[in-house]
């Protein structure tokens, strides 16, 4: 998962949910004892009210009365029972509710002993509360023990039903914390987004750097950010000033070496001037090879018709004599991010080698093909030969000017290519001419 922002939202809604569930699993249980505990109290309630009612003679005889203080026991439908076991473990007494009813026997009791707990009778749950006591008279002290069973269908009901409005209250209250998360954490990572919108628009050269205002966690690398923007800026200006000056410093030089060797006629002399031409060409080569500018985030879109139109305007003039018929096949939509002066260095040089060999036409085109852009120049003249494309082509292999029409230009041309990470190939045909076309990343 490569969003921050999901990622925040999915931990944070993992946390609620088990932070729910563990709410009302406590809720659950606790609201559980609580009821269970209210059983419990409401049938030892009821063995006071039969402990109000029962009678015990000096024989040990037990006596009820036929109204009972909890009328409930009185009416056969009714899903609570009672019954009074007396010191024979015989039933002494049963109310009328438990007519037609199982009474289940107990373990025996301890004097005094209270007993709650659940039973199953008939394939029903029960619960059974049972309290033995001893019933003192003149004559002698008699133990009883007082039995009352109920079933647990009021219960079960409303455990359910207090499930059913935890569990939606649960819900809800979980939707709304979830909704207000999301907008908590969307106003929480708003300067992470404005760093995001601001960093592409960098990247499509529309701002120069971050400029927005960025609490004191983001700020550090917002400052950063710009901090190493303009050092890349400032370096790369100063790098290329440095090799302006450098070639201004060896065209001097060499020019003086020119203008001395050309003052004697002599044979030396014109090898001399072959050579220090050589050195001008190779120094101009190389400067031009590692001046090319890269491709950078902060590079601006360049549209390639416009830079396209004015070089070959310029090479028109050129070579006007040749009435040239030039076609130019380049829609307005298609943008590279490259250095104007790169860009400019490139098709200058392919437009000048096809003017320079063409018989009637050129041909530029450029199209965009997925994520990169294709540009190619064509030409009807006598083409390239193949071991000349083989060694232009070959990695790491530099051009020489020796090579007719097709030297220092192309190797420039291929330098530059490689530094924004293109791919040049020349497709010839010794009838047809040659049709140069170089790959770019858009």
């Amino acid at each position: 998962m490569n969003s921050l922002n999901q990622r925040i939202l999915l931990s944070a809604t993992l946390v609620l949910v088990i932070f729910i569930a563990g709410i009302a699993v406590t809720l659950d249980r606790a609201f559980y004892d609580s009821a269970l505990l209210g059983v419990q109290d409401r049938m030892y309630a009821r063995i006071l009210l039969l402990m109000g009612d029962a009678e015990i003679d000096n024989r040990g005889n037990l006596s009820m009365p036929s109204d009972l203080i909890d009328t409930k026991l009185s009416q056969p439908d009714s899903t609570t029972y009672a019954w009074i076991i007396d010191q024979t473990k015989a039933i002494a007494w049963k109310s009328t509710s438990a007519l037609n009813k199982i009474i289940t026997p107990i373990s025996p009791l301890k004097k005094g002993e209270k007993r709650f707990t659940q039973i199953t009778i008939g394939g029903t749950p029960h619960f059974i509360y049972s309290y033995n006591i001893t019933w003192v008279t003149r004559t002698g002290a008699f133990p009883l023990t007082f039995n009352v069973v109920t079933d647990t269908q009021l219960f079960d009901a409303q455990i359910e039903r207090y499930r059913e409005d935890l569990w939606q209250w649960l819900s809800i209250m979980a939707l709304l914390l979830l909704i207000t998360q999301m907008l908590v954490l969307r106003w929480g990572l708003r300067p992470m987004r404005q760093v995001s919108t601001e960093i592409a628009a960098i990247e499509s050269g529309q701002q120069k750097n971050l400029k927005g205002k960025y609490p004191r966690e983001l700020k550090l690398l917002t400052d950063s950010i710009n901090s190493l923007i303009n050092h890349e800026r400032k370096q790369q200006k100063r790098y290329r000033n440095g090799l302006a000056d450098l070639a201004h410093s060896l065209k001097t030089p060499l020019a003086i070496l020119r203008g001395a060797a050309g003052s004697e006629d002599s044979k030396q002399n014109t090898a001399l001037i072959e050579q220090i031409d050589r050195m001008d060409n190779i120094v101009e080569y190389q400067l031009r090879r590692v001046a090319a500018a890269g491709s950078s985030p902060g590079m601006r879109l360049l549209a390639v018709r416009p830079v396209a139109e004015k070089i070959i305007n310029t090479v028109a003039k050129v070579y006007r004599s040749k009435h040239i018929n030039v076609r130019i096949d380049i829609e307005d939509r298609i943008n590279l991010r490259i250095d104007e002066g790169d860009l400019m260095e490139l098709l200058g040089n392919l437009i000048d080698n096809a003017f320079k060999w063409c018989h009637n036409s050129v041909t530029l085109s450029a199209k965009t093909e997925h994520s990169k852009v294709i540009i190619s120049v064509e030409d009807d003249g006598p083409g390239i030969k193949y071991q000349e494309v083989a060694r232009i082509l070959e990695r790491g292999v530099r051009a020489d000017q020796s090579i007719p029409g097709h030297g220092i230009g192309l190797a420039i041309v291929r330098d530059i290519i490689q530094v924004y990470g293109g791919r040049l190939s020349i497709d010839q045909d010794q009838t047809d001419g040659t049709r140069i076309v170089i790959y770019l990343q858009q």
